[in-house]
This record gives C-alpha cells, structure tokens and sequence, in this order.
C-alpha cells in the first residue's frame, strides 16, 4: 500500500507546483509583456467607460452593428452555440438574422452579406467585424444620419486593422471604436 500512496502523493505534489504556480506564473508574465499588461483595452467617451476587446451590442440604424453573439454579450462567460450548419434550429436563427439585415437594408442583394454580420462568433463577444460588414451598411448610416457616404467610408477605412503581423489572420473593424468615432463624425 506504502508503494502506490507515496508515488500518487508525489505526483499530486509536483502537478500542483507545476500547474497552480509554474504554469500560472509564465501566463502571468506573458500578461505582463502584452499591451496593457493583460488587463484588456478600456476606452472612454463622455464619462462611459468600454472594454474595446469585448463585443457590444448595437442594433440602432444610426450604428454600425456588431456581429452576433451566442451569449447576448455577456462577457461573464463566453461560448458558442455549438450547434453545426445542418442543424435546423441554428439554420432559424440565421435565417431571421438574415431576415432582419434584409428588411433594414434593402438596397443589399442577399447573395452579397457577409457570413459575419448574420453568424455568432465562437466565443460570442468577438468585437470585430469584417471591412465588407462595416462597408455593407454605409449607406443605411448615412440615410439615417443625414451625413454623405463618403465620410463614412473614410471612417470605416480609417479603422481597419491589417492581418497580424502583416500574414496572420483577416482584416477586421473594431465595432466599439468605429461608432464612438462615428459619433464624433459631423
């Protein structure tokens, strides 16, 4: 008994020092040399203060919206649906996303939406959305808000971020930002 005790203890031992304080030191320091050191990007407007790096929800035509999220933006716990393309209750809501961008953008060929502004991300609080999502409602924006296209354009030029280091990943608009700038846009 002495001889399976002694080596469970030992193992319990060593997997505690490696994974509640060695493992969880080096993600520490990692935090530490990223920008901001771990703790997300907090940005202010007019005394409100934002997690630019977790998704928002904007569903006024005067904004550009965000990409839906499978757990209504709560940002206590992430997570997709997890429900795969063939399954028909997902296909629904889908389908009512791409209803409801229809029905507020008409002028759009439903071919052309973006998979982005009508599918949750897999963690459900993605901030971004694709330059081809931002574009796509220019035109509602500016109807609504009496301001010409261009501007808005240039405003949504303006914030697209590039691949990761130039070769990692897509380009992306951050939503958050992109309508705080948008506010400030006469």
């Amino acid at each position: 008994m002495k001889s399976y005790i002694l080596p469970a203890l030992r193992i319990t031992v060593a997997s505690i020092v490696l994974f509640c304080i060695i493992y969880t030191g080096t993600i520490w320091a990692i935090a530490q040399l990223s920008p901001n050191k771990g703790q997300g990007f907090i940005t202010e407007q007019n005394g409100i203060k934002q997690y630019a790096d977790v998704g928002q929800k904007f569903t006024n035509d005067e904004y550009f919206w965000s990409r839906p999220s499978a757990v209504d933006y709560n940002a206590t716990g992430s997570g997709g649906s997890n429900k795969g393309p063939s399954n028909a209750d997902y296909l629904t809501v889908v389908q009512e996303r791409i209803d409801t961008f229809m029905a507020h953008h008409p002028y759009v060929i439903k071919a052309d939406i973006p998979s982005d502004i009508v599918t949750a991300s897999g963690s459900g609080l993605d901030p971004h959305i694709s330059p081809k999502a931002a574009f796509i409602q220019v035109k509602r924006i500016a109807a609504v808000r009496n301001l010409d296209e261009s501007k808005i354009k240039a405003l949504v030029e303006k914030h697209i971020e590039g691949p990761l280091l130039g070769m990692a990943g897509t380009s992306k608009v951050n939503v958050l930002e992109l309508n705080l700038d948008l506010n400030n846009l006469k």
